[in-house]
């Protein structure tokens, strides 16, 4: 869920960096690069918090994960 959560807010600070660097660099009527702007800026934040959001949970599940080799059961389970 907050790997979700983390997604979904770094696309709208994305958003707002993307129409912020065109609204500076933009003169007269600019409202479809503005647009174009804030959507490239949110798929870009978006993606790559979403790429380390996928690694963090994988190395979180291989963490956890029992591993084969050990000998005998792990601390936490029964005997």
């Amino acid at each position: 869920m907050l790997a979700f959560l983390g997604t979904v807010a770094a696309g709208a600070f994305g958003a707002t960096i993307g129409y912020g660097l065109v609204d500076i660099g933009c003169e007269g009527d600019c409202d479809v690069a503005k647009i174009v702007g804030m959507v490239v800026g949110a798929v870009v934040a978006t993606v790559g918090v979403g790429v380390v959001a996928v690694l963090v949970l994988r190395a979180m599940s291989e963490w956890r994960r029992p591993r084969a080799e050990a000998s005998g059961p792990l601390p936490d389970e029964p005997r």
